[in-house]
């Protein structure tokens, strides 16, 4: 692997973008919010794709964008979107890449975290709540597959990122001095 990078799963609300900029910061490489990437790629927001093209038009757009991001040619931080995991070829791809983080949080930090975000197509519901609850018992098994798991409910961003630079450095020594480029 040159250029190592770092996949960043867990359900939505679990810190996956906050986490992402504060272990980037850290490592001195730069970090992509995989939902941001897809919404440039598709020109749209996410809700538009998933009402022109549903659930599953999404998700095609997600592994092909996935796939764009894992191929570059530089060390990135990865802030995935929580149903990243549904398709075993977009773990594949992850696992060759680099390394997957799984940031877990319980349902009730999820919601307070997620509550009122209308950019979640799959939180507009009556009970999103239970929604969650469902996502989380459907997805945990696939998240669990990371490679480290790390708990972010009542812990700090901050610490989570600290408690990653430490293993990224295990991983790949060297790889978390700040400034130290991609290796050829």
């Amino acid at each position: 692997m040159n250029a190592p990078k770092i996949f960043l799963v867990g359900p939505m609300g679990s810190g996956k973008t906050t986490v992402a900029a504060a272990l980037a910061q850290r490592l001195g490489w730069p970090w992509v919010d995989l939902d941001q990437e897809i919404v440039a790629a598709a020109g749209r927001p996410i809700p538009a794709i998933f009402a022109e093209e549903g659930e599953a038009g999404f998700r095609d757009w997600e592994a092909r964008v996935l796939a764009e991001v894992a191929a570059r040619p530089r060390s990135l931080v990865v802030a995935t979107g929580g149903g990243v995991v549904l398709r075993e070829a977009n773990r594949q791809c992850m696992r060759e890449a680099g390394r997957l983080v799984y940031l877990r949080a319980d349902v009730d930090t999820l919601l307070a975290r997620t509550s009122g975000d209308t950019n979640r197509p799959l939180l507009q519901v009556a009970d999103p709540r239970s929604q969650l609850a469902a996502l989380q018992a459907q997805r945990e098994p696939l998240y669990r597959q990371a490679h480290r798991t790390e708990e972010t409910a009542g812990v700090a961003p901050a610490t989570v990122a600290d408690r990653l630079l430490a293993w990224v450095g295990q991983q790949w020594p060297g790889a978390a001095s700040p400034g130290v480029e991609d290796r050829e």
